[in-house]
């Protein structure tokens, strides 16, 4: 077969169902509202109000929007499956079964006591709650396939054909993408010295946070590159998406990911429950660098923001209390989904450096020529499907600002199955992971690493460097 044939991977999968997606939501343009019966999950205390569809122009109860996403998604994964050479009949049981599991996880994250955030529970009537946002649905998902993995082997067998967490998670990236190119538009009407401090703080922790953390796991832990690098990365830059496309870059095996990713939420858990209550404390009177320090310094999209959120309520009522000042609401959270945006957008880039290093530099055999096609092999393709999405949605928004609301109508439609392809990611994560074996791998340690740089390092060099850019810069008062 000659090598130029295309030939279907997870990666242009990946790409090709992201795309898809991407393009359904731009039905709105067109007066065409393609997947407003897309199911959505809320914080609930009544869990009939858990479940409703994506648009309101559609009339139907939230049941009918999960069966409507279920069939879905059902269709188009197993025309995906089909592509790669998989059983379908075998695959669609199997991912019957994955999405049922995955998706009672995220309802049962969703409870308010577990997920609503300080600044909701007024609204739930509640007077306590861990404040884990409804991303905590990812945490029981990876619970939720842990204890099927380890104690239910028949499960794990019934389920294999759909144990897929990288597609899943590379789909999701495809489709993040978009929701973060919204983003980007609207934080264009921050200040100017604010976007070019988030820009200026992220190049330093790209360069600073890395190189530490690759040095620390292989100096100090003693793991090779193949771990260290896909570590380092998820520690240090984008969480669960650096980790995916640095493991696509260097060929790691695919445990080696899978085991940083699961590592990285249950750690911004951690982060999400303390560094918001830090910054109250210690920086109420610098609410931008607290802002920054967020997106440096919490690992996932949704934790990073959300902890934003809620330094954002935090520091304008210590603030309000303590000084007198009423500063405008949404400037903290708004550096740090600037940082974050930025920390996002060079995946990419990041993702085609390690591609070349390690082809040109570490396994680059003696008198051998690096060759382009090398380096475009070992890229990550899912990362193209991001950078198509991210950019297309920063064009139209920069083009004609006019139709911004439409687009993030279309973005926030899209972002339903970026959820949920994060809910598979996890769920399948667990179930794919025998503890033994993880054990054999080096968990344990990987932890260890992974503990010791976030908690020592990378959370005061976050601190270090929001402080260095946003010093001063202060959010306008009401």
């Amino acid at each position: 077969m000659p090598q130029s044939k295309f030939r279907w991977t997870e990666d242009w999968l990946a790409v090709a169902i992201g795309l898809f997606i991407f393009v359904l939501s731009f039905g709105l343009f067109t007066g065409t509202d393609l997947l407003g019966w897309a199911v959505t999950t809320s914080v609930w205390t009544n869990l009939l109000k858990a479940l409703g569809p994506a648009s309101k122009q559609y009339n139907i109860s939230g049941v009918t929007a999960l069966a409507a996403t279920f069939i879905f998604l059902v269709v188009l994964m197993s025309a995906g499956a089909r592509l790669l050479g998989a059983n379908i009949v075998r695959f669609v049981r199997a991912f019957a079964a994955a999405f049922v599991l995955g998706y009672l996880s995220w309802i049962a994250g969703s409870w308010a006591y577990i997920a609503a955030t300080p600044d909701k529970r007024a609204a739930f009537h509640i007077g306590w709650s861990l404040n884990l946002t409804n991303e905590a649905g990812f945490i029981v998902a990876l619970v939720a396939g842990l204890l099927i993995g380890n104690f239910f082997p028949g499960a794990v067998a019934f389920m294999r054909e759909a144990l897929r967490p990288e597609l899943y998670v590379k789909t999701a990236i495809v489709i993040l993408g978009g929701f973060l190119g919204v983003t980007a538009v609207e934080q264009i009407s921050l200040a100017t010295s604010v976007l070019f401090n988030g820009l200026c703080a992220i190049l330093a922790a790209y360069l600073v946070y890395w190189a530490v953390v690759y040095y620390v796991a292989r100096r100090y832990f003693k793991f090779s590159r193949e771990w260290a690098a896909p570590l380092a990365s998820g520690i240090s830059i984008c969480g669960v998406s650096a980790a995916i496309a640095t493991g696509s870059a260097i060929r790691a095996r695919p445990i080696v990911p899978v085991m940083v990713s699961s590592l990285v939420v249950v750690f911004a858990v951690v982060e999400v429950l303390v560094l918001p209550f830090a910054a109250q404390t210690f920086l109420y009177h610098e609410p931008l660098v607290a802002g920054a320090w967020m997106g440096l310094a919490v690992k996932t999209d949704g934790a990073a923001v959300t902890s934003g959120a809620i330094a954002d309520a935090l520091i304008r009522a210590k603030a309000l209390a303590a000084s007198g000042i009423a500063y405008q609401p949404g400037w903290v959270m708004g550096a740090s989904t600037t940082v974050k945006v930025f920390i996002d957008t060079f995946i990419g880039v990041w993702a085609f450096v390690l591609a070349w290093v390690w082809s040109a530099r570490i396994e680059r055999r003696p008198g051998e020529k690096i060759r382009a096609v090398e380096i475009w092999q070992r890229f990550p393709k899912f990362i193209l499907g991001y950078v198509v999405t991210f950019l297309g949605v920063l064009a139209i928004g920069i083009a004609a600002p006019h139709l911004i609301g439409k687009v993030k109508a279309s973005m926030a439609e899209a972002n339903v199955f970026r959820g949920i392809f994060f809910v598979l990611t996890f769920f399948t994560i667990g179930v794919v992971s025998d503890f033994r074996k993880l054990w054999q791998e080096g968990i344990g340690r990987l932890a260890l690493v992974y503990l010791l740089c976030l908690f020592g390092f990378i959370i005061w060099a976050g601190l270090a460097i929001s402080w260095v850019f946003f010093h001063g810069v202060l959010p306008p008062r009401v």
